[in-house]
């Protein structure tokens, strides 16, 4: 996925690619995209404001926010907090099922899709073993201490 949206990015004229959602397979896809142009990136921003050829990236952080200024053009994956969701109308709904939908066959981007890696076995987790009731905590205590050997 990132070697096609790299060479779809880089087939444009955008100054940034955004990455959408909080989803941490989004941010590897980023970054792959991001390390496949050579491009700066910037992730999970709640703020972002583009001044000239750069863009000034805000994003939460433990300790509070974290600001960070990159060079366009950037990967920036984007927090939930960054902007308020539209609702599209039923009108421009309708509009948007009539547009044509680009597609570009990986062919077409220089992009070899074929799989790199081989499923040597798959195979179902063993079966839980069944839970004891214990009458009482001194019971519990002994069985934690001397046959899980956890205290």
């Amino acid at each position: 996925m990132a070697r096609r949206t790299s060479k779809r990015a880089a087939t444009t004229a955008h100054h940034t690619s955004r990455r959408g959602g909080r989803n941490f397979l989004w941010v590897l896809g980023a970054i792959g995209v991001a390390a496949l142009l050579g491009w700066a990136q910037g992730t999970f921003a709640s703020k972002v404001v583009v001044e000239g050829d750069k863009a000034v990236v805000t994003r939460e952080v433990d300790g509070g926010l974290e600001t960070v200024s990159l060079k366009l053009p950037a990967v920036i994956t984007t927090d939930l907090r960054l902007n308020e969701p539209r609702y599209a109308s039923l009108p421009n709904i309708m509009k948007a099922k009539k547009k044509p939908i680009e597609t570009i066959a990986p062919d077409a981007l220089g992009v070899d899709v074929a799989p790199r890696l081989v499923t040597l076995k798959v195979e179902e987790p063993a079966k839980r073993k069944g839970g004891v009731k214990v009458p009482d905590i001194p019971t519990l205590i002994d069985k934690l201490r001397n046959e899980a050997k956890v205290l």
